[in-house]
């Protein structure tokens, strides 16, 4: 774990990107921490990840998974970092043996949200209009409902994307209502995109704590932060995409959510041009998270997900 105590104090570091974003993140969980435990001195060390160093190409062309955590991962698996913030919807669906997420903070809103000239839903925009994402489940979901639109690819963070969108180079942009109102930005939000009609990413708008399955002393610390409707949400959404073996490669989108102890899952997986697309959902008991996740991608791959999965990585 290397030097914890520094003056009495013990020191915990936590390792996140650099964006703006996951800094806001990452200070949050800080400030949190140090009024829990005044005795801990919380250190945020900046790691830059592959997703973050290749910006000129959309994330499904890079290829491979956890684009945005690896580097992140091999600094808590050599001890350099005790804990890990990450944005779930980056983090893939297994993890290296000897970590865990152990918490799960409150969950933000985990819709998208359009951000449009001239303060226009997706029903008002006009045909052909320019919307950019880089995102292959945004982009399916978005050409099922709008044919007539023109997906281009958009990088960079929050700030870039928005200036992107004023310069006119974009009639709109997508992004999570989460990053939006995370960074004072939820003003700019010209709709928050119904599940029913965009499912969004597996654990958007959640936080998941990432730590050494032997660091008892790290987890006991911060075990108070987490939000069980929200781990056990994102624990369905992420049974649902680990079925799937899923991707950035690839269209799939979940969202769980619970009423009362009653568990609902809904699950998308779509071709690339959003020619079709195949969703479905499924309820059942809270508890049931894993099982839940399970059985509603089985329906899904059964229903000719398994062929549009295939087809989709054939090519790749």
């Amino acid at each position: 774990m290397g030097e914890r105590f520094f003056n009495k104090k013990m020191i915990l570091k936590i390792g996140t990107r650099g964006s703006k974003l996951a800094l806001t993140q990452s200070r949050w969980v800080k400030e949190k921490v140090e009024e829990k435990h005044p005795d801990v001195r919380v250190e945020l060390v900046r790691i830059k990840t592959t997703g973050d160093k290749i910006l000129d190409s959309p994330l499904s062309k890079i290829g491979g998974k956890g684009l945005f955590v690896k580097e992140i991962e091999e600094a808590l698996i050599n001890k350099s970092i005790d804990m890990a913030v990450h944005s779930m919807k980056d983090v893939p669906a297994e993890l290296p043996e000897v970590l865990t997420l152990s918490v799960f903070p409150e969950r933000e809103n985990p819709r998208d949200a359009i951000v449009s000239l001239g303060n226009l839903t997706i029903d008002q925009l006009s045909r052909g209009a320019k919307v950019g994402t880089s995102s292959l489940r945004r982009a399916a979901q978005l050409l099922h409902i709008r044919r007539d639109l023109a997906i281009l690819p958009l990088r960079g963070n929050v700030d870039t994307r928005l200036r992107k969108l004023e310069s006119g180079e974009l009639h709109a942009i997508i992004l999570a209502t989460a990053g939006l109102k995370r960074l004072g930005f939820k003003d700019r939000i010209s709709q928050v995109i119904s599940s029913e009609h965009i499912l969004p990413a597996i654990g958007q708008g959640a936080l998941g704590l990432e730590v050494r399955r032997e660091d008892e002393q790290t987890i006991s610390l911060i075990n108070f932060l987490n939000h069980t409707p929200t781990e056990l949400t994102v624990r369905a959404e992420r049974a649902f995409l680990k079925k799937l073996q899923g991707g950035c490669q690839v269209p799939v989108a979940g969202f769980a959510r619970l009423d009362g102890e009653t568990m609902h899952l809904a699950g998308m997986v779509a071709e690339l041009d959003g020619t079709r697309l195949l969703r479905d959902d499924m309820k059942g008991e809270m508890n049931q998270a894993e099982k839940i996740g399970n059985t509603l991608a089985e329906r899904l791959l059964d229903a000719g997900a398994d062929k549009i999965l295939a087809r989709i990585y054939g090519a790749a």
